[in-house]
Order: C-alpha cells, then structure tokens, then sequence
C-alpha cells in the first residue's frame, strides 16, 4: 500500500473513529483527542500495518489501546492524588497533636471512620499507615500482594468517602 493510499483510507475512517471514540469516552472533546491520538499512532506506525491485514481492525485496536493506556494512566493519577490528600490529612492532624482542637477531632474522626471499616479493609490499611511493606501485609495475612493492595486502596476510598461528607 502507498503512503498516499495509507492517508487516504485512514481519513475515510475518520467519521467510524469518532462514533467509537465517542462511545468510550461519552465527551465530545475527549473523543476528538482520543481520534488524533490514534491517526498520529497510526502514521507514526505506518511501517508496522501489514498490507493483508484488515486496516479497519488496525486502526481500531490503536484507538481502543490507546484509550485503555490512557485510562489507566489517569486512574493511577487520581488514585495518587487521593493518597496524597488523605496521607496529608492523616499527616496534618497527627503532627498538630492535641494543640488545635479541631485537628484532634478530625484525627479522632478519621480513627473513628477506619476503625469502622470491615477487618479485611481495617487490618491492612492499618498495617500500611503503620509502615509496614505491601510485601510484609501480605505475608502476615496471608493474601495476595495484589488483594493487598487492593484492599488498602478500597480503604482510601471508603475514607475519602467519609471525609468528604
């Protein structure tokens, strides 16, 4: 296939792309960046599209890799962001210490919220705001690292949650 021939079909699906971009996004801006994203990965791939295989099906796994790329990258970023917030809050109320009297009611507040959380949630979460290594956790409970991990980060949410009420 020709570069002009190249260009040319991978324009034609630029109508097919957007209607599927827009049902993995459901935003109209996020759907057209989704739709450039994939021609640029698609020209910059050019070499690698073998001339038998269905170009179509080429364009739209670029698409679909590339939304789940990108998902995944945002999920891991909000998720550090909702760490970040509840360690700092954590942080913030332990080292005011009993001083502020609002500080000592929202750690006390924040005890109560974690220490209403089901044992397989608490045990962990604790275990790691103690220090301890998703490695160890898992080990001294006898889990998976990845139910570990898992269950600390349902815990941060469910907290998240409270605190926010």
């Amino acid at each position: 296939m020709s570069e002009i021939e190249f260009y040319n079909r991978l324009i034609g699906l630029e109508h097919t792309l957007e209607k599927f971009a827009y049902s993995l996004t459901r935003i109209k801006a996020d759907a057209k960046d989704l739709v450039q994203e994939t021609f640029l990965k698609g020209l910059v791939n050019r070499d690698k599209y073998v001339n038998n295989e269905n170009f179509k099906a080429w364009t739209f796994t670029i698409m679909k890799n590339t939304f789940i790329n990108d998902y995944r990258r945002g999920f891991r970023q909000n998720a550090s962001k909702d760490q970040n917030i509840v360690s700092s809050f954590i942080d913030m109320a332990k080292s005011s210490g009993s001083d502020d009297p609002d500080s000592a009611f929202s750690f006390g507040e924040m005890t109560q919220i974690v220490e209403q959380l089901d044992d397989k949630f608490r045990i962990p979460f604790k275990m790691h705001f103690h220090g301890y290594k998703y490695k160890e956790i898992a080990d001294a409970l006898n889990l998976n690292i990845g139910t570990v991990k898992s269950r600390i980060f349902l815990s941060r949410q469910k907290l998240m949650c409270q605190l926010n009420k």
